[in-house]
């Protein structure tokens, strides 16, 4: 069976899953149903992508693709596209937003391949009558705040609006830094939390231009601390105490431990 074959077994699958005589439990799923679905695989596969799982990688992503065809499928019953119309969609895409590749054009560097990109994209919704007041448009609204920054700086970057490097970038860190401490020392919540969310910005924008993942990067520091914190504990109640008996001193004597027995 080549993949072509095992696509449309899959599609077999889920026809005979919905149809009458199929799973009770499938037939019952709706648009509702299926979204929460769709966001936990979708978290699934970002767990064992982060933690290099591969194998696990592979099965969450087929987790992922049995829920674009079940979605498919209820927009097939309803009469609005198909699973191979999804398909056939994203291929077309693909190969229009990549004319140095399939077509004549050249792009030089990535750069220029974004910025081509952005150019196709916006050639296509005018054609379907779609316009956009600004080229920040179209980000989804349920993006987390760190993705959002960084696709954000991204766009503004492909028309020139960015930072020469790193090094820039640094320094609105601390010009940010410094006014998050002026307006922490003046006891101003509302400034500090506007100062807290440039400083943030910023450093999303340094990322972006490390070639970070800024959500990423937050993610491997929260299990850094997890795992830290709970080397602490492991600690304590070997002592037979709990953390919250042992003091900020002794608390910090354990973490300063628990990071070094990392290295």
């Amino acid at each position: 069976m080549n993949d072509h074959e095992r696509f449309g077994k899959l599609l077999e699958i889920m026809d005979q899953l919905r149809e009458p005589g199929g799973c009770p439990w499938d037939r019952e799923q709706d648009w509702g149903t299926l979204r929460s679905y769709l966001l936990e695989e979708s978290h699934e596969a970002l767990e064992a992508l982060d933690a290099g799982d591969l194998e696990g990688l592979r099965e969450e992503l087929g987790d992922l693709l049995l829920q674009i065809v079940f979605l498919s499928r209820l927009a097939q019953e309803e009469g609005v596209f198909t699973a191979r119309d999804v398909v056939r969609g994203i291929v077309e895409k693909m190969i229009r937003r990549h004319p140095h590749v399939f077509g004549d054009e050249q792009a030089d560097d990535s750069d220029e391949v974004l910025r081509n990109w952005e150019r196709i994209k916006k050639e296509e919704k005018a054609e379907r009558g779609e316009q956009r007041s600004s080229l920040l448009d179209g980000l989804p609204a349920g993006l987390p705040s760190l993705v959002r920054a960084l696709r954000l700086g991204e766009k503004a970057a492909r028309v020139g609006f960015d930072w020469n490097g790193a090094g820039p970038v640094l320094e609105k860190i601390r010009e940010e830094l410094d006014e998050l401490q002026a307006a922490v020392d003046a006891g101003d919540g509302p400034a500090s939390r506007e100062e807290l969310g440039d400083l943030l910005f910023a450093t999303a924008m340094l990322a972006r231009k490390l070639n970070h993942d800024p959500e990423a990067a937050l993610e491997g520091a929260n299990r850094k601390f997890v795992s830290r914190f709970k080397a602490i504990e492991s600690c304590a109640a070997a002592s037979g105490q709990g953390v919250e008996s042992l003091g900020i001193e002794r608390l910090e004597q354990l973490w300063d431990e628990a990071k070094a027995a990392e290295d």
